[in-house]
């Protein structure tokens, strides 16, 4: 308004952001904090780290969505447009829900995202001092996600597994997950076959397969 009212030749600049790589801490950290939390956020935790969802859906789920005998926890309101989704969980982590007071609907109480954050960053704080770790206190809610998508993708190289963990419904919203871990590509041949025939012949071939990209099946071989 001021540039137009004075006569002043002026153009919106233009800021591209740039996305930075999420922290992926040591499963042995995330189980310090557990340890160190109280109660209520130890379960929060753990439920996190073991199925990935989103904070926001975690303090949403009601009992209803636990299932002691079948030992899994259901996403029925899942943020950000993402689809619905069952986890298996341990043992541990039932023993752990079944611990906490049943006098509200949701598991968590009138938990939410900030009040979380502020019980784990109390927690970290206190347990970063104790086992002089600093990189305890770079662990946020929403890391957890990250991490649990991270090392399933390690384990399983199936990036469709990961997306369906997390709910996406865009594969490009999972592919950064490819990023966090430093494979040794080099010392791989990959390839890519368009259909059944070509996939058998790669799989003849000796190559193993990785995952599905835009309808083409990519596969990889040692050097």
């Amino acid at each position: 308004m001021f540039a137009g009212v004075n006569n002043i030749g002026w153009q919106l600049p233009r800021y591209k952001q740039t996305r930075k790589l999420p922290f992926i801490p040591l499963e042995s950290e995330i189980d310090a904090l557990i340890a160190g939390c109280g109660s209520e956020a130890a379960v929060l935790l753990q439920l996190l780290e073991e199925t990935g969802m989103r904070p926001g859906e975690a303090c949403a789920l009601t009992w209803h969505d636990i299932d002691v005998e079948r030992t899994t926890t259901t996403v029925n309101n899942p943020e950000k447009g993402s689809n619905p989704r069952v986890f298996r969980t341990s043992n541990k982590l039932i023993a752990m829900l079944n611990a906490l007071p049943k006098n509200h609907e949701k598991v968590f109480g009138d938990l939410i995202g900030k009040k979380a954050s502020e019980l784990l960053w109390q927690a970290r704080k206190r347990v970063a001092a104790k086992l002089q770790n600093p990189r305890i206190n770079y662990i946020k809610l929403y890391t957890l996600r990250h991490w649990k998508a991270t090392i399933e993708y390690a384990k399983t190289k199936d990036i469709l597994h990961v997306m369906k963990m997390l709910g996406h419904r865009n594969i490009n919203n999972t592919l950064i997950y490819t990023q966090l871990i430093n494979f040794e590509t080099d010392e791989y041949h990959s390839a890519v076959a368009e259909n059944v025939e070509e996939a058998q012949k790669l799989i003849e071939a000796g190559f193993e397969y990785v995952c599905t990209y835009e309808n083409k099946m990519i596969f990889r071989k040692r050097r």
